[in-house]
């Protein structure tokens, strides 16, 4: 079950970027472009990659986890989204952008059971919130966001670590569990273990 949450956040990690994409009449830069060969590579090749994007996100300077209390004290003015009824309506709405940030929902069926919260005057972070407005996970961007390649970490509430992500382009991403264990690589709507096998499928990116 663990291992099924820790998927599904994943997931909508990747959908929640795909809904704060950079318009198309900005820089060609943001939206990136890759080749997908992974079906024809050999083991050692696709191994070699898995590694590679492995030591560029958890390098040296990866935390972990952070001090719970150092952790909440950072974050302490989103702890609970006071705009929760204004972001709530946006969100069951279908607004994905105003002048102020960019807003992702997540639904099981018709209900909204969370949403993603991306302020433009701080585009590297990312906050999810539940359908109450509590702050549930926060999501780190590298420096250098929006451009490719550039990855993301997440992190619980409590400062512990939950995923890390490897942006390729809009359409390619190497996923991994805190630990380093490579999950898959997406490309468009499905998704690829190590071994070049498909494990799932998205409706959307």
């Amino acid at each position: 079950m663990k291992k099924f949450l820790i998927s599904l956040i994943m997931i909508f990690t990747v959908f929640s970027y795909s809904a704060f994409a950079q318009n198309e009449n900005e820089s060609i830069l943001l939206q990136g472009e890759a080749e997908f060969n992974w079906l024809d590579m050999s083991q050692i090749e696709r191994d070699t990659i898995i590694q590679n994007y492995k030591n560029i996100i958890f390098d040296e300077d990866t935390v972990y986890k952070y001090k719970r209390k150092e952790f909440k004290n950072t974050y302490k003015d989103f702890v609970k989204d006071k705009d929760l009824e204004y972001h709530y309506f946006e969100a069951k709405e279908g607004i994905t952008e105003t002048s102020e940030y960019k807003l992702s929902a997540f639904f099981k069926g018709k209900i909204l059971i969370s949403y993603a919260i991306q302020y433009k005057k701080n585009p590297r972070t990312v906050y999810y919130y539940d359908a109450l407005g509590h702050l549930k996970y926060v999501d780190m961007l590298s420096e250098n966001y929006p451009n490719f390649p550039y990855w993301s970490k997440q992190y619980k509430i409590n400062g512990e670590m939950i995923s890390a992500i490897y942006f390729v382009s809009h359409d390619m991403q190497y996923m991994y569990k805190p630990d380093g264990e490579f999950l898959g690589v997406w490309f468009m709507d499905k998704r690829y273990d190590r071994n070049a096998k498909q494990d799932l499928t998205r409706t959307n990116w």
